[in-house]
């Protein structure tokens, strides 16, 4: 069809010149359909207007045909049917191109600034359905201060910096309520918890360290034996690690009576304060070990096999549908593979 054809949706119109080799006439008059204007923006597609935009951006619409790979006649129609929609002439053409009118040249400036947010607003909804924005919420069962935890986020935030993570303390009890209840997508803690039914990713394993006074008799010592502890008073914190470390602590120490246990409803720091002050030899995992103190060394305790370590975990809920969540497993399994064969299916 060439340009001078009408369209199904295009009356016949007033005040046109004749037609130029390029199939373009000359017209400023608005558009109508019956003698009256005919304006149905319910009818303007997005496609229309960004060719409008792109048509205003060259001399010709031959030349702006080409630069977008379409025919000149089918560009030239869905201008035309556009400026029908609208009941207003965006071009003005001549035997020497195209121009914008003044109406022309208003409307593709709101046009311009609606496409721009339109695009944008499609990139940052097709950026959060493959997680790379939004918010995660985490799980912690211990300091973060070093260690694996701390390095995988430090990586994560390097690869997705406008996802907002959102940390959550507590123990197994409170941190498994919470990824039922939604308000955590994942947490990280030790490995030794049943009764969860969901998925579980083995990670990594910290080991357990005593941080010591430094004039203490212990302090000299390069690692520190269980049985070492025996009557020593122990601070112990009263969430997190701090009830399997007693357990453990209570297991080795079986042979040897009751032990001083001070359990603390207080952070990582004010429990390092409390060990610096002398109140007893704090038991924490390695991971805590970021933050320094004076007054205080970090010894790792030891069984008769090495170092006593707690093995890690990722537990989350398969139906969890946060997208954020997806590519933080994906570097987890990159970083600590599971070897043992357990697992199930993504």
């Amino acid at each position: 069809m060439s340009d001078s054809e009408p369209t199904q949706r295009r009356p016949a119109q007033t005040g046109r010149a004749s037609h130029n080799q390029g199939g373009l006439s000359s017209s400023t008059d608005d558009v109508h359909m019956g003698g009256q204007t005919r304006a149905s923006t319910g009818l303007v597609e997005l496609r229309d207007l960004r060719l409008a935009v792109i048509a205003s951006q060259h001399r010709s619409l031959r030349q702006a045909a080409e630069a977008i790979n379409i025919r000149q006649s089918t560009l030239s129609r869905r201008l035309r049917d556009l400026e029908y929609c609208l009941g207003s002439v965006l071009f003005e053409r001549t035997n020497g191109g195209t121009r914008l009118t003044l109406a022309g040249r208003e409307f593709l400036a709101s046009v311009r600034h609606i496409l721009g947010e339109t695009d944008g607003a499609v990139r940052r909804l097709q950026a959060r359905s493959r997680g790379e924005n939004g918010r995660l919420s985490i799980g912690i069962y211990a300091s973060l201060s070093t260690g694996n935890l701390f390095a995988t986020l430090i990586e994560h935030h390097r690869q997705h910096p406008a996802v907002e993570i959102h940390t959550v303390d507590g123990g197994h009890d409170q941190l498994q309520c919470a990824l039922s209840d939604n308000s955590v997508d994942i947490a990280i803690m030790t490995a030794s918890r049943s009764g969860w039914d969901d998925r579980m990713l083995p990670l990594w394993s910290e080991r357990v360290i005593a941080a010591i006074y430094t004039d203490h008799p212990l302090a000299n010592n390069d690692l520190i034996y269980w049985s070492e502890l025996a009557g020593e008073p122990i601070l112990l914190p009263q969430y997190g690690p701090g009830p399997e470390l007693e357990r453990m602590l209570i297991a080795q120490l079986r042979d040897y009576g009751p032990q001083r246990l001070i359990r603390q409803e207080s952070g990582l720091d004010r429990m390092l304060s409390l060990a610096a002050a002398n109140y007893g030899v704090l038991l924490m995992l390695e991971g805590g070990t970021g933050v320094r103190h004076e007054g205080l060394v970090y010894k790792e305790v030891h069984n008769g096999d090495g170092p006593t370590r707690l093995n890690f975990a990722a537990y989350w809920r398969e139906a969890n549908g946060n997208p954020t969540l997806a590519p933080f497993l994906a570097l987890l399994r990159q970083r600590y593979p599971d070897l043992s064969g357990a697992r199930g299916p993504d």
